[in-house]
């Protein structure tokens, strides 16, 4: 069709197969990778989440969180932040939710969480990070586990850590390839 959007020609597309199913008898999910619009929020027990060693820079300690499906999920969507507390080690440190930080985040300038549509070859990664030492340099806890629900939920899972802070903040999901822990190149 000429003069119509892309995005109105995949509703359309998406309308018209949903309706052909829908006469079939049968109710289809069709997921586009390029497109988180046509992926659903990811349920957390779709999910499996485990975290990286702890990493060092200048004080700072920092931990990757990875969100990958469980095998036979359907691609699904993250968008926002994890909820991050700590077990073991210390006393009860909630992670405050923060664009960027010293270790990690999103790049200067972007202001908004990403929708991460989850596949078997996409994960969602975040980062968890903190100071080791307090405002008067003496040491901080140093925490062996952390309870972490993915973003928009309250299903918590306790992730084995260690690492030192005595505050936390955690920022948004954003996309990894599977397997390699970095950003895709685009």
């Amino acid at each position: 069709m000429t003069g119509v959007s892309r995005p109105l020609m995949r509703q359309v597309t998406a309308v018209a197969a949903v309706a052909g199913c829908a006469a079939s008898g049968s109710i289809a999910w069709v997921a586009h990778a390029d497109d988180a619009n046509y992926a659903p929020p990811c349920p957390a027990e779709k999910l499996a989440t485990s975290a990286d060693p702890a990493e060092a820079a200048a004080g700072h300690r920092g931990v990757t969180l990875t969100f990958t499906l469980v095998a036979d999920a359907d691609a699904c969507t993250l968008t926002g932040y994890p909820q991050v507390h700590t077990g073991a080690g210390g006393p009860p440190v909630q992670a405050e939710p923060t664009l960027r930080g010293y270790m990690g985040g999103l790049p200067a300038g972007t202001e908004t969480p990403p929708t991460v549509t989850l596949m078997p070859s996409q994960q969602a990664r975040a980062v968890v990070e903190g100071m080791a030492t307090d405002g008067t340099g003496k040491p901080c806890p140093t925490y062996t586990e952390l309870l972490v629900a993915p973003p928009n939920s309250t299903a918590t899972v306790t992730l084995p850590v260690s690492i030192e802070a005595c505050q936390l903040q955690v920022h948004p999901v954003s996309e990894t390839a599977a397997g390699t822990g970095r950003l895709p190149s685009r």
